[in-house]
């Protein structure tokens, strides 16, 4: 069965461009991304995984760790690495899991056999602390991946898991959060003192909460 969101996500132990893990035990405490590759020395892919290198301290604030994966072999990710560095002038120093056997990818449903019988689609799981699934983005093998919407998601994920709030269309970190219709208004006034402007019953924004 495909996973949903609420899923608990399944734990693994792969081999990895870092070594060995244990996909729990990598992740601790800390939320996760998981995200699929088609294939090594693809165009595509060589931009994305050089933009989340670069993005490493963004993850990296939000005590988020990340895993790429393509069901090509440990050997071919070590000389791919070198040329990510090379042309992205970055440094990939997060696990590239090797899945020549398709164990991981099958768990999570990253191949679909209308699309490729054999390689990856753009598969990104975004994994809480609790090892629940949190959010599944799916693109097609032609379409690079937008990380700074990854971002923004994880922010809102991590924001709405503590507070009675949820954001609206295009949100980004410090604008107004949409309060959740199960806190009425009255209940709303007294949870969020930095005030809740009523446009209707049903939508009310307030200042994020805990800036």
């Amino acid at each position: 069965m495909s996973l949903r969101l609420g899923d608990v996500a399944p734990n693994f132990q792969a081999t990895t461009s870092e070594g060995a893990i244990d996909f729990y035990e990598y992740l601790g405490n800390s939320w996760g991304v998981l995200f699929s590759h088609p294939a090594d020395y693809t165009p595509v892919c060589t931009t994305e995984l050089g933009k989340t290198a670069l993005l490493k301290t963004e993850f990296d604030k939000r005590n988020v760790k990340v895993l790429a994966l393509s069901v090509d072999p440990l050997d071919k990710h070590k000389g791919w690495i070198n040329d990510i560095n090379e042309t992205q002038h970055v440094t990939v120093d997060f696990p590239i899991i090797a899945d020549p056997d398709k164990t991981v990818a099958n768990l999570y449903g990253m191949i679909h056999p209308n699309a490729s019988e054999t390689f990856t689609v753009r598969s990104l799981f975004i994994i809480g602390p609790d090892k629940k699934v949190k959010l599944m983005i799916t693109y097609p093998a032609s379409t690079g991946r937008n990380f700074y919407e990854v971002l923004r998601v994880i922010d809102s994920l991590q924001l709405t898991a503590n507070y009675s709030v949820a954001t609206p269309a295009d949100w980004k970190e410090g604008e107004d959060v949409i309060v959740v219709p199960a806190v009425s208004t009255e209940d709303a006034i007294a949870k969020f003192p930095k005030g809740v402007k009523v446009v209707k019953p049903y939508l009310r924004y307030t200042p994020q909460p805990d800036k």
